[in-house]
């Protein structure tokens, strides 16, 4: 099953369910779903509130949020710079309010006007798998290109196996998870963390294993964890706070040597835009960049893996893979669903990287459901007319703003109501 499709059956468990006034809580339901799925979804949503059950939506898609009776935002940006509730009320009044969400909704939508001649392009011809038969497409050299279809249309399909089948040196940005633990930072993860380390055992004339919370510099308590787990049987395990490092992770050895007045604990606890102005070191200083340009720079560089949320963990990918020679080298990049948790005003950065790679002679292929991504493509391919064995199809291929003529097409449809809001 797509994303789309599990997320949708989900909710119609529920939906069958005889119980009301229940307290339900969707976290970003809209993930992984065209517009023309979400018009499904909200008529689930109706249908629960009409029982007399009270939902709650955690959700940065501007349809969602226009289904809500009562509005609340957080902020004004994310991390440390986050956490304020900046506005709570009626839907209308929040579109008046100088809120960032508010802001990114009163934005006038246009198309990118496409100017330049394609004269390269990679193609396939007659081309069959699953729901696909028979299809064929072009796909313009050093463009960005957007595949774009409601779930199940096969958009998947078509790039990810049969375009790397003909194409294997594309490099595919996915949907996987991040392998990581607690144990695990953005530094480790980017593998730099041990360039910090060596500075602070040259500072310090000991090993660098003293500066690694998972060696000889671990907390001997906590090991190094920052918290004690307690098993309480039947109740389900407990954590609190190590009293001995009081969550630093390190003992008393470690946290002794100072660089530019820090300990490697305080070091940890600066964002990636203090890091840049504070280490001076070249390899972590362009780790810190990618993570920066992909919109990452109020993240602690010391945070947990697992604390980071969907949108972070994927710009985190991102960010990585930029930093691969591999990558670097590569001409063609296919991104599955980068806007995956993104923020209307995050949206606008992820453009930016994109027209950043597409300067440097890049081929972007991208599969997306987000309008405002869609609006900027230079190509677009357009998948359906629906899902699994009704889809497969190639219904358009060329500039958006040809598409809006496509009668049988769900992304015309709904990328045309997109503009005219403006």
């Amino acid at each position: 099953m797509s994303g789309g499709e599990s997320q949708r059956l989900k909710m119609t468990k529920h939906l069958n369910s005889a119980i009301s006034d229940v307290l339900y809580i969707f976290d970003e339901p809209s993930v992984g779903l065209h517009p023309e799925d979400l018009v499904g979804i909200s008529e689930i949503f109706h249908r629960l509130k009409a029982k007399g059950n009270t939902l709650v939506l955690v959700d940065h898609d501007p349809d969602i949020i226009r289904l809500a009776d009562y509005v609340i935002e957080l902020g004004p940006k994310a991390g440390v710079n986050g956490g304020k509730l900046t506005y709570q009320g009626g839907y209308k009044n929040f579109l008046l309010s100088d809120t960032v969400t508010a802001r990114a909704l009163r934005e006038p939508h246009q198309l990118k006007r496409t100017t330049a001649a394609f004269t390269e392009i990679y193609s396939l011809n007659q081309v069959s798998r699953f729901n696909i038969v028979n299809q064929s497409v072009k796909i313009p050299k050093n463009a960005l290109t957007v595949v774009s279809g409601v779930a199940e249309s096969g958009k998947s399909t078509l790039m990810r196996t049969l375009f790397t089948e003909k194409y294997p040196e594309a490099i595919v940005f996915d949907q996987s998870p991040i392998r990581g633990s607690r144990r695990s930072n953005l530094l480790t993860y980017l593998d730099v963390f041990q360039v910090i380390r060596r500075n602070y055992a040259k500072l310090s004339g000991k090993s660098a294993s003293l500066f690694s919370f998972n060696g000889k510099g671990g907390c001997p308590v906590c090991h190094g964890k920052g918290y004690i787990k307690f098993d309480l049987a039947y109740m389900g395990d407990v954590q609190q706070t190590c009293e001995k490092c009081r969550g630093k992770r390190y003992n008393d050895e470690a946290l002794s040597t100072k660089w530019k007045g820090k300990s490697i604990d305080q070091l940890l606890q600066l964002t990636v835009s203090e890091g840049l102005s504070f280490i001076d070191l070249p390899e972590v200083q362009q780790v810190l960049s990618a993570l920066s340009e992909a919109n990452l720079d109020y993240i602690t560089i010391g945070q947990s893996l697992d604390t980071l949320s969907g949108g972070e963990r994927q710009r985190l990918k991102i960010a990585a893979k930029l930093l691969a020679s591999t990558v670097q080298d590569a001409s063609i990049f296919i991104l599955d669903e980068p806007s995956t948790g993104l923020h209307e005003s995050d949206i606008k950065q992820l453009q930016r990287l994109l027209e950043k790679l597409n300067n440097q002679q890049k081929t972007l292929i991208v599969l997306e459901h987000n309008l405002g991504i869609i609006s900027q493509a230079d190509w677009l391919i357009d998948m359906g007319p629906k899902g699994g064995s009704q889809g497969g199809k190639v219904l358009f291929q060329g500039v958006p703003e040809d598409l809006l003529t496509i009668k049988d097409s769900f992304t015309g449809k709904h990328l045309k109501r997109y503009l005219e809001k403006a």
